[in-house]
């Protein structure tokens, strides 16, 4: 199995950035194709992006494209968001998440382990 600690989250004004960092340990990370969600408060946990093992193949939600970046080095067991012009909208606790799946998916119940997740709050 794997463990995931996030870190990176804070207090940002509209239109700032973050990045988010999900360092793993345990079983080799590369074995693991990995993705970001985010809870909001009284909501359901959402798809942000995930990542291929190889780090080669990307996706992302619609309401974060062009504005959220994932990336991963396998060398050194974390994987990263980039969180720009960020939006009031994306306040939430933002978790990572692996999946043992090939594939990529944004399901959250195709994801096996995840991390205790980093609380981003974005001000108007």
């Amino acid at each position: 199995q794997v463990q995931l600690v996030e870190s990176g989250g804070g207090l940002v004004q509209a239109g700032g950035s973050l990045r988010l960092s999900c360092t793993a340990s345990g079983r080799a990370f590369s074995s693991y194709s990995m993705g970001w969600f985010r809870r909001a408060p009284g909501k359901e946990h959402e798809f942000v992006a995930h990542i291929a093992r190889s780090g080669g193949t990307t996706g992302y939600a619609d309401s974060v494209k062009g504005r959220f970046t994932i990336s991963r080095d396998n060398a050194k067991n974390t994987l990263w968001l980039q969180m720009n012009s960020l939006k009031p909208e994306d306040t939430a606790v933002y978790y990572c998440a692996a999946s043992q799946l090939w594939r990529l998916t944004s399901r959250t119940n195709e994801y096996d382990y995840w991390g205790q997740g980093t609380q981003v709050t974005v001000s108007s």
